[in-house]
Order: C-alpha cells, then sequence, then structure tokens
C-alpha cells in the first residue's frame, strides 16, 4: 500500500469512484467505517462502497491499494455481500459528522465537520485530526451555524466516541448534496432510528418530501410521527397527492385526521378524494397533478409544461388534454397528446389539432390486475381515469403499478447474485 496518501479528508471521498486495477470502475465511496476507541487513535477498517444496484458491500483498507479525493483503486477482490454494520462500528458521514465535541482547551464545544484519517507506520488508518466549527447553538428550537472553524488534532477533543442528543445533519447532509432523492433515502434507511430521525428533520420540506416517497412504509411513518403536526402537514402538501394519500392510510385515523385538518384545504381536498378509494384500484393509484391542458393551448405552451422539473419522467410523456374546468375532476376528456408527437409539430399549433383520442381509459373502481393488463398491452406510460360522463379524475402512472404489484417490503430487499453464494464473508 504504499501509493495511498498519507492523510485524506472523509468528506472529501463522499461519491469518490472505486477502481479495480484494470482501471473498470467497481463503485462509489458512500463511508468509512472506524472503530472509537477510548485510550487509543479512532481507527479505520474500511469503506463502504456502493455497487451497481445500489447495494452497500464493505471493502476493508488492507484490499485497497491507492486512496485520495479522487478515486479509490482497489485490489479487485471485491465481496458482494450486503454491507451490515456491527455494534462497534461507527460510520463517519452517516453518524460522526455533526456530532459535539468538548474541545479539551477549555474554550468550549464545537460541531464536526470532518475528520481527516492518516496512515500510521504499521499500515493503519486512524483518525489524526478533526475540523470543527466553534459557536454553535440553538435559536428559536433550530440549530444555527456560526463562528470560526479550525483543525485540531484528535487529541484535543473529548466525546467523540458518544452521540449528543442535539446532533445535527448540515456537514453529512453538504457531504451529499448530490444525492438523487432514492440514493439519499437508501442512505436514511441504513441509518440507526436516532440518527435517521436526525437527519430526516434537517432535510427542507420539497427534499423530505421526495425522500420519503422513496422509503419503506415503516421509516416513512417513523419519520412524519416524529415531526411536529405543522411540519409534517406541510409536507404531506409538497408530496404527490397519491404518494401523500398512500402514507397517511399507514397512519392510525386519529393521527391522519389531525394531519388532514392542518393541511391547506385545497391541498387536502385531493388527499381526501383519494383516500375514499380502495388502495388497490385505479382510484386509489391514480395521481390527480398530471399535465391537463385546454385543447387550444399552443404546443410550444404544452412543450413547457412537461419541461418541469418536478414532473416525473412517466407523467412528462402526455399532455392530458380536456374541455374547462383544467383540475380534476376536469371537464369532458378530449384525448391525449404524446411527447413525441409535439416535438414534430409547429409550435404555434394547438395541442387539440394532435390528440390521440383512442387511449384506453379505466374507472376508479378498476382492479390493480387489469389495469397492469392495459399497461402491458398497450405500452403505456400513464393511462386516463375517467368518471362515467368521461370527466377525467386522475391518471395512473406506471411507476404507481409497479409500486403496488411489488412486494411490500420491496425496497429492504438486497439484491441477490451468484457472487454473493461464491464468495465468503470478509467483513472484519
Amino acid at each position: 500500500m504504499s501509493s495511498i496518501s498519507t492523510q485524506v479528508f472523509v468528506a472529501k471521498l463522499a461519491g469518490t469512484p472505486v477502481f479495480d486495477p484494470l482501471g473498470d470502475q467497481v463503485g462509489r465511496v458512500r463511508d468509512v467505517v472506524v472503530l472509537l476507541r477510548l485510550t487509543r487513535a479512532p481507527r479505520a477498517v474500511g469503506l463502504v462502497v456502493e455497487v451497481p444496484g445500489k447495494r452497500r458491500v464493505f471493502l476493508p483498507l488492507t484490499r485497497i491499494t491507492s486512496i485520495d479525493a479522487g478515486q479509490v483503486i482497489s485490489t479487485g477482490l471485491l465481496n458482494m455481500r450486503r454491507f451490515e454494520q456491527r455494534a462497534t462500528e461507527t460510520l463517519v458521514l452517516g453518524e460522526l459528522l455533526d456530532r459535539r465535541v468538548t474541545l479539551k482547551d477549555g474554550s468550549g464545544e464545537a460541531l464536526i465537520e470532518d475528520v481527516a484519517l492518516e496512515k500510521t507506520r504499521t499500515g493503519d488508518w486512524n483518525i489524526s485530526r478533526v475540523f470543527v466549527r466553534r459557536g454553535v447553538g440553538r435559536q428559536g428550537g433550530l440549530l444555527r451555524r456560526r463562528g470560526e472553524t479550525f483543525i485540531v488534532d484528535v487529541s484535543a477533543v473529548q466525546g467523540l466516541e458518544y452521540t449528543s442528543v442535539e446532533q445535527g445533519a448540515a456537514s453529512l447532509l453538504a457531504a451529499h448534496a448530490d444525492m438523487k432523492p432514492a440514493d439519499l433515502a437508501d442512505l436514511l434507511h441504513e441509518l440507526g432510528d436516532v440518527r435517521r430521525l436526525e437527519v430526516a428533520a434537517a432535510l427542507d420540506n420539497e427534499r423530505l418530501a421526495d425522500v420519503l416517497e422513496e422509503l419503506p412504509e415503516d421509516d416513512q411513518v417513523a419519520i412524519l410521527s416524529a415531526l411536529e403536526t405543522e411540519r409534517a402537514a406541510d409536507v404531506l402538501e409538497v408530496m404527490q397527492p397519491d404518494d401523500a394519500a398512500d402514507l397517511l392510510h399507514e397512519l392510525p385515523d386519529d393521527q391522519a385526521a389531525e394531519l388532514l385538518e392542518a393541511m391547506e384545504p385545497e391541498e387536502a381536498k385531493d388527499v381526501r378524494r383519494l383516500l375514499s378509494y380502495d388502495e388497490n384500484t385505479a382510484g386509489g393509484m391514480m395521481t390527480t397533478e398530471p399535465v391537463i391542458l385546454a385543447p387550444e393551448t399552443p404546443i410550444a405552451l404544452a412543450l413547457a409544461h412537461i419541461r418541469r422539473r418536478d414532473l416525473h419522467p412517466a407523467l412528462a410523456s402526455t399532455v392530458f388534454v380536456v374541455r374547462p374546468p383544467l383540475e380534476t375532476p376536469t371537464g369532458r376528456f378530449l384525448g391525449v397528446a404524446h411527447f413525441q408527437r409535439l416535438l414534430r409539430e409547429p409550435p404555434h399549433s394547438p395541442v387539440g389539432s394532435v390528440l390521440d383520442t383512442d387511449i384506453e381509459h379505466v374507472t376508479t373502481d378498476a382492479r390493480l390486475g387489469h389495469v397492469a393488463r392495459l399497461f402491458a398491452a398497450y405500452n403505456a406510460m400513464a393511462l386516463p381515469v375517467l368518471d362515467s360522463e368521461r370527466r377525467l379524475l386522475g391518471v395512473v402512472s406506471v411507476d404507481d403499478i409497479l409500486d403496488h404489484m411489488l412486494p411490500d417490503d420491496w425496497r429492504e430487499r438486497p439484491h441477490t447474485t451468484l457472487t454473493d453464494e461464491k464468495e465468503g464473508d470478509i467483513h472484519g
């Protein structure tokens, strides 16, 4: 391991690609596993590496030939068994960043914003220095970050071995700022119960709503239940109505009712309507917020609507054209305008001139199996849900179908491969 850098800051390793000796990327660094010891310097034992399939595996530092903030080179021997944290192990990014420590010089407390790993003469990697911020307190119930930042030797702080009840999450989130919601949800799911709630509470409403939609139901319920009622209602308002309804279905009736009362009436209206349908019907799966336009709308404006960054790709594939009113339940449904067709037509033409009027539709009581067969038969991305008067009530998208057809715990199930059966456990 002679080519390894002698020191590296862990926060800079987040997302760093991991390569085998031939130069092929095998994954990305998601965390560093350390052992916190009372009498000796904390020692790093390995990396948590995310490999294809969003599986996180353990890569011992003994299997690494080069490491820095730009790349990590392994020996090529990578155990594909899913990483499971042991009781004696601490994750630097997931648990150590934002931990409150006391400075031994008597100058008060500070928050950890990064730690430096340094290779010793024996080949071990120890936490040698700590990058901290002094002058951190609470104001109005919120953690405020101010004051000077500086680097101290790890021996100059105490309290590294235990978690403060006031631990925040700003440094952790900064290290993973580029993570997609599904990846951040995976990170949260693997944290301990207390730390998971701390990190979730530090997210803004929009980011938290996106992450909640990607978490297993148990995690969703635990996080939402831990929030104050007003904050929880704000997060539900940002979520897609169908996802908010699915989450409220998992809560006790009195808690769900309290949250609905705390939501803005207009936002709660669609959620209440969805809650009235059976979960495994088109009514229970549909979203009430697809792209809905009048037939005289110019194609240029239609394209602008489907370019919205917050629009799910399945819903961005199709514009639903109706008579006013344009909010569900709408006026009479006329047809759909497909994205590819819109691209081929003059921007000033109305969307009503390019309608597909032969699209299949379903009613609110259509069962999951029937809706799934329609998606398969017509290669659909989204299907309209109409009432007896052909008014558009909502849209079922392909991701809604997948969420309902997969097992309830599909987000928690590890991906299995032949590698798992052939390789032994080298963790530790």
